[in-house]
């Protein structure tokens, strides 16, 4: 079911998942996983295509990652199912046909670390879920144009591995968020501010963040488009922060 309906049990996974240990001095434990297809898909039309991150962000008790990848998508929710605590694990609708050999043997992602996916040196491209694609998509143009930009899927959208990103932020001094949830409180707004909190004097140019339109989104195909985040404007964005 789309994670659309999820915002009809709103109460319960703030007021009880997130926040009944707590409440219960520690007498509970709330080891339950909430996962589903969301984000932005083709001509679902606005009620389908919501992105819930920033709804869920602030409650507390709560953690969020969201999978990117079939080694991802399996090695987070084993390690879901394994938490005592509630995770939220999102899924987009447009990643389901990935393909891809997952191992044999046993593994599991641990649900507080980003993926470092291509290493580089001029610009930190911080990301997830879908506009992972896009964002490698641009990769591949900004290369050829001589930039050598660091991509890192975040995955743990609560709490933010902020080790891996001061990492690459003391390396590269440069920072482009690429997001589809909205700009107005969305995942990216919370990272930027971690970002300034933290790696403030790394910085040499101004944080850019990429989101969608502060818009419901439309069904016909060609509006659905330009309301989210495509290679080109990547592409741009990182030539204007690497100046």
């Amino acid at each position: 079911m789309n994670m659309g309906f999820l915002l009809l049990a709103y109460n319960q996974i703030s007021n009880n998942c997130g926040m009944l240990h707590y409440t219960s001095g520690g007498q509970f434990k709330i080891p339950i996983v909430i996962r589903g297809p969301g984000g932005v898909g083709r001509q679902l039309g606005a009620e389908h295509s919501q992105r819930l991150e920033s709804y869920f962000q602030s409650i507390p008790g709560l953690q969020m990652v969201a999978c990117s990848t079939p080694y991802n998508a399996k090695g987070l929710m084993k390690a879901a199912i394994r938490s005592e605590n509630p995770v939220v694990l999102f899924e987009h609708v447009l990643l389901y046909n990935l393909k891809e050999k997952t191992p044999d043997e046993e593994y599991i992602c641990c649900l507080e670390e980003a993926e470092m996916v291509r290493p580089g040196e001029h610009v930190t491209i911080l990301t997830y879920s879908r506009m992972r694609y896009h964002v490698m998509q641009a990769a591949k143009t900004l290369v050829n144009k001589g930039y050598d930009p660091e991509v890192i899927d975040i995955r743990s959208l609560k709490p933010f591995d902020l080790h891996t990103i001061g990492n690459s932020i003391k390396k590269t001094h440069r920072v482009l968020i690429v997001e589809e949830c909205m700009r107005t409180g969305g995942i990216g707004a919370s990272l930027r501010s971690a970002i300034i909190d933290n790696f403030w004097d790394y910085l040499d140019a101004p944080i850019m963040c990429l989101s969608s339109q502060d818009v419901p989104t439309p069904y016909a195909a060609t509006l659905e488009d330009a309301t989210v985040v495509q290679p080109a404007q990547i592409v741009a964005a990182v030539e204007q922060i690497c100046q």
